[in-house]
């Protein structure tokens, strides 16, 4: 097994605090807390989990147009939809500025960032505690299903996914809202992957 690697996770608070708002700092702080919660249940590194947590949405307090015009000056590819959502963005600029800013070299720890919003097909263990722990995290209390997904989410990671996915979009549609087709993608790969057991 690997070495993994120790980041100070002081150091990053630190620097991240000065770069997000009270709210999103206190969203953060649930994150990186769940997803601890969520490595330890599943044998995932914990470092990894900490960090990838805490960096989630590093660049998310990044205005909107700038975000676009980093994305241009550091080759972030991005999507039509993206284009026209620069709010989702902050998931693959977040991956970049861990990287840059943080000194964050882990390849899964970028992945799970780049991906905490749409998922993806194919998602590693840590993404997908990623994911999810940006969803269940105890400040949020929007979702619908919320206590049965928090729960779910500790018996059956796969299943805890697919339930997200479903409602994210059945809210999205419900309110009219635009819809990421990455988000259907990645539901249609796991209903599939389900199917195929």
């Amino acid at each position: 097994m690997k070495e993994e690697k120790q980041y100070d996770l002081k150091k990053m608070r630190k620097k991240l605090q000065k770069e997000l708002d009270e709210d999103r700092y206190t969203h953060t702080i649930g994150v990186m807390d769940t997803a601890a919660c969520l490595a330890m249940r599943y044998g995932a590194p914990l470092n990894q989990a900490l960090v990838a947590g805490l960096l989630h949405d590093c660049a998310k307090c990044v205005p909107n147009d700038k975000k676009l015009k980093l994305c241009k000056k550091y080759r972030i590819k991005m999507t039509p939809f993206e284009l026209n959502a620069p709010f989702l963005l902050h998931a693959k600029l977040g991956a970049y500025l861990a990287k840059k800013e943080y000194g964050v070299e882990d390849k899964e720890i970028l992945s799970a960032i780049a991906c905490h919003t749409t998922g993806k097909p194919g998602m590693s263990l840590l993404d997908k505690i990623i994911f999810l722990a940006d969803y269940i995290e105890p400040g949020r209390d929007k979702a619908p299903n919320l206590p049965e997904i928090r729960r779910l989410a500790f018996v059956d990671l796969h299943k805890a996914l697919i339930r997200v996915l479903a409602d994210t979009l059945e809210y999205l549609y419900a309110s009219g809202q635009p819809v990421d087709p990455m988000t259907q993608e990645v539901l249609d790969y796991y209903l599939s992957e389900e199917e195929s057991e």
